[in-house]
């Protein structure tokens, strides 16, 4: 199993499938790496000899991934929190901050799960 930027990449996939398996290498990027290297897409990473990982580990080591990547993506978070924009207080509160409806969707996420009503009698009607 060959191990690139922190993560297993698993042998029995096509190499531009595996190569998702590392955050923040999608398709595109995977196919475009790839093809940069002259490689076979549709070949499996087992297939792959240790000079191909090699030059596959020094070519995503040029890219952001993984844990670089994450702390990145928190930072500019925070940073729009701290600069109290509608984004940023969108994140605080827990509601989606790209423009989405959220009347009718997201309610899991407000805290506004509906639940079905039921008679209204507490303990129903019991025999004495």
């Amino acid at each position: 199993m060959a191990r690139i930027s922190g993560v297993n990449i698993p042998n029995e996939k096509r190499a531009e499938i595996a190569l998702t398996y590392i955050y923040g290498i999608g398709l595109t990027t995977a196919q475009n790496i790839l093809k940069e290297l002259k490689f076979d897409a549709n070949q499996k990473i087992k297939d792959f000899s240790d000079e191909e990982i090699n030059l596959l580990r020094k070519r995503i080591e040029k890219i952001q991934v993984e844990g670089e990547l994450r702390r990145e993506k928190v930072s500019n978070i925070k940073r729009l929190k701290e600069i109290k924009s509608y984004r940023g207080n969108r994140h605080v509160k827990g509601l989606p901050a790209r423009g989405q409806r959220s009347k009718t969707n997201s309610r899991t996420v407000r805290g506004n799960k509906r639940v079905t009503a039921g008679s209204g009698k507490v303990g129903g009607a019991q025999k004495t």
